[in-house]
């Protein structure tokens, strides 16, 4: 997992530097979710995220309601994108279509919440709340994910 850490310097007169390192109190684990390209297969466009588990814990299933905008910022459609198990410490690659959709009809993409999170097991305790708790989303597009 990554970690920010504050060091503090002590300088000591005549005697060794002291260095202490204090956990950051804003670090949280993540889950990390970057939409990563569009590109459109036959009429088709597919979706390429790019998702990485930082939580400490293994994801086991996760299906997060998806929405998508045109540029105009309307509706096109609403889809459970099955991101399947996500590994702690494993970057995933996983890809999406939406089928007669071309990709520059994708305005914007939001991660409207997990509609299944199972972890150790679980699917409707604290645990299984991972998915929306830690979830961090950026874009390298022009298209902005939101959520």
């Amino acid at each position: 997992m990554w970690s920010r850490v504050a060091l503090t310097i002590t300088l000591m007169s005549g005697g060794p530097v002291m260095v202490q390192a204090q956990e950051d109190a804003t670090d949280t684990p993540l889950l990390f979710l970057e939409l990563n390209a569009l590109q459109t297969v036959d009429q088709a466009c597919r979706l390429s995220f790019i998702a990485r588990n930082e939580t400490g814990m293994d994801i086991e299933k996760a299906v997060f309601e998806t929405v998508i905008f045109d540029a105009d910022g309307a509706v096109t459609s609403l889809s459970l994108f099955d991101f399947r198990d996500l590994p702690q410490a494993r970057p995933r690659v996983r890809q999406f279509e939406l089928t007669s959709t071309t990709c520059d009809a994708v305005g914007r993409v939001l991660i409207n919440g997990a509609s299944t999170c199972t972890v150790a097991g679980e699917a409707g305790s604290e645990a299984s709340d991972l998915c929306d708790r830690a979830l961090s989303l950026t874009s390298r597009l022009n298209v902005e994910l939101i959520g």
